[in-house]
């Protein structure tokens, strides 16, 4: 039964996540958002192709994703009376955050050609640990204020999080939750391999800021 519900909480995660806000918006106004910009289908892509709206819109709703996918996870776990203080529930829940990103970035809906998933992840990961999320917060938007390159701070945001998992159940706590940190390094790796190229572009010098009509 434990098997099955986590089965049902990937599966739910990844259906959840392939509903890419980016291409149903884009798509609502004729024209698919992979088709523009950097062809990415994410919030900054829409920013700078239909305005702030509907990139505030399609941030928001890529976050919710995060969320639900992670409620889901917890009610099953709350259906089979798991609790907090075992490893089934550490698993179910990352599964779930896990695969709401996987799906958001490959999408089965949209030919698994999605976005980067930062929104998402974020959401996920202020579900899985909120003090994790408020490093992870800081460290990504304080970077992005002081450089203007959104993909330097999701990038540098996706290292703080392992890196924080690693401060609070390692150094701080003692409780040791390698569940959380395995993921917390999968989905680490999942964002900076869907920013190499912007990663490249920032070695040369050539990555566009926040603020300019070229997408980051």
């Amino acid at each position: 039964m434990l098997n099955l519900t986590m089965i049902i909480v990937a599966i739910a995660g990844y259906l959840l996540g392939s509903l890419n806000a980016s291409i149903i918006i884009s798509n609502l106004k004729g024209s698919d958002i992979r088709k523009h910009g950097s062809g990415n289908a994410g919030a900054t892509n829409m920013l700078r192709t239909y305005g702030k709206k509907l990139a505030i819109a399609a941030l928001l709703f890529d976050a919710l994703k995060g969320v639900v996918a992670v409620l889901i996870a917890n009610w099953f776990l709350a259906a089979n009376n798991i609790g907090s203080e075992t490893d089934i529930y550490h698993y179910t829940r990352c599964l779930a955050g896990l695969f709401v990103v996987i799906g958001h970035n490959f999408p089965v809906f949209f030919k698994f050609k999605g976005g980067k998933g930062i929104a998402t992840s974020a959401a996920v990961i202020c579900m899985l640990d909120w003090r994790v999320g408020l490093i992870v917060f800081i460290s990504a938007i304080g970077t992005m204020v002081i450089t203007r390159y959104v993909s330097l701070g999701s990038c540098v945001g996706a290292v703080a999080f392992p890196t924080g998992v690693a401060l609070f159940t390692f150094l701080i706590e003692k409780d040791y939750n390698w569940i959380l940190f395995v993921t917390s390094l999968i989905m680490c790796f999942l964002a900076i391999g869907r920013h190499h190229t912007n990663i490249k572009r920032l070695l040369n010098g050539t990555e566009s800021k926040l603020g300019k009509k070229k997408e980051a």
